[in-house]
């Protein structure tokens, strides 16, 4: 989970998306109530859930251990054929609307040819 949570693109579309949730909140003041209201449950339900869940997870952990090694190859693998995860959200959006704009230009040019 932490090494998805450090690929570049999912830490950036974290970003953006944590940035479009602070703005909304400090905009609206409805959504803010309704927000804080979820967060507070989602806090307590995890507080309550965390002591019943570990020692689940105490008793699986061979087996979640195995798991992470085994995504870990995955990741490794996903990274090198998708070098994509590497770069920010900012910086995709960028370069499609770069390739859309030269894909529509060419398209415009064999039109008027």
């Amino acid at each position: 989970v932490n090494r998805v949570a450090n690929l570049t693109l999912v830490s950036s579309a974290c970003d953006v998306v944590s940035t479009a949730y602070a703005s909304a909140k400090e905009s609206h003041p409805y959504i803010r109530s309704v927000c804080d209201a979820a967060e507070k449950g989602v806090k307590s339900v995890t507080e309550a859930t965390a002591s019943c869940v570990q020692p689940v997870l105490t008793a699986l952990e061979p087996h979640v251990t195995a798991a992470s090694e085994y995504a870990s190859k995955g990741l490794d693998k996903l990274g090198e054929k998708l070098p994509l995860l590497q770069k920010p959200v900012e910086q995709i959006i960028s370069d499609t609307k770069e390739l859309m704009s030269s894909r529509v230009a060419d398209a415009k040019d064999a039109v008027s040819s």
